[in-house]
């Protein structure tokens, strides 16, 4: 039975990638910053999966080094071994031009989408070096493609960090370990969440564009449907350097092809 840490797993497309892993049989660590918010989750998996699965939650803040020790450590004592570590808390950016973001802001988002990937990334490679294998996947986003727009020009800096970081990591491990651990990339696409709709974690509303709504109504999914199609191929994979898309360039152009007659609407 493997398990999975995934952090920012306490709502969103972390939850929804908890539930299905815990759904096909594999224990599950939620971690989050949130205490009422992983309470709840803990309690929607409880009922999930085998029943001989089980789930643990811990408050996990990602900037934080110490604090990812700990939930490494509180994964491994718990289960024997970590299989799988999913990097995916993130924050959004506020939709503004860079000139108009406070440093705060700025420090904020890097400090949670990149510097926290590549704290978990450091943490969880160490222990799976030493445990001899595993599998670390990394949340590419807008930007990850070398894609631009004004007001996601923070994020997607971040995202496109991110696709660097962790394809070097791959090399690293390829060097280092012999391909024992795996370091791959998950890349979702639009995702319709409270996430496209807020920024600073939750603490500011965005307003989206019509024209926004618009694209997301063609190219968006709700992650229940993404983790449906992601899930079984991370557990699948044993390549080094994968990546697991949903939102492929064939798969865009169809909905682009087929959006005059299949109306969808997530905004109404």
């Amino acid at each position: 039975m493997k398990t999975v840490v995934i952090t920012g797993s306490a709502r969103g497309f972390g939850l929804c990638q908890a539930k299905k892993f815990k759904s096909l049989g594999c224990n599950v660590v939620l971690s989050d910053v949130n205490e009422e918010n992983l309470k709840k989750a803990a309690a929607e998996l409880e009922n999930v999966g085998p029943k001989d699965t089980k789930v643990i939650r811990t408050l996990c803040d990602v900037t934080d080094c110490e604090a990812l020790q700990r939930l490494w450590n509180l994964a491994k004592e718990t289960f024997g071994t970590v299989d799988i570590w999913v990097n995916n808390a993130g924050v959004n950016s506020p939709d503004k031009p860079v000139c108009e973001l406070t440093q705060k802001e700025i420090g904020f988002l890097l400090d949670i989408d990149l510097k926290g990937t590549i704290y978990g990334s450091k943490i969880a490679f160490a222990g799976m070096k030493e445990q001899g294998f595993g599998q670390i996947y990394n949340v590419e986003g807008y930007g990850s493609n070398d894609a631009m727009m004004t007001g996601l020009t923070l994020y997607g800096t971040a995202k496109r960090a991110v696709t660097y970081f962790t394809r070097s990591l791959a090399k690293e491990s390829h060097d280092v370990t012999g391909d024992k651990v795996c370091v791959c990339r998950l890349t979702p696409g639009i995702m319709i969440t409270d996430f496209i709709k807020t920024a600073n974690g939750g603490a500011t509303r965005i307003e989206l564009p019509e024209k926004t709504k618009k694209v997301y109504n063609i190219l968006g999914d709700y992650p229940e449907t993404i983790v449906e199609y992601a899930v079984p191929r991370m557990l699948q994979n044993t390549k080094n350097d994968a990546r697991i898309m949903w939102l492929t360039n064939r798969r865009a152009f169809g909905r682009f092809l087929t959006a005059g007659f299949k109306k969808r609407d997530f905004f109404s």
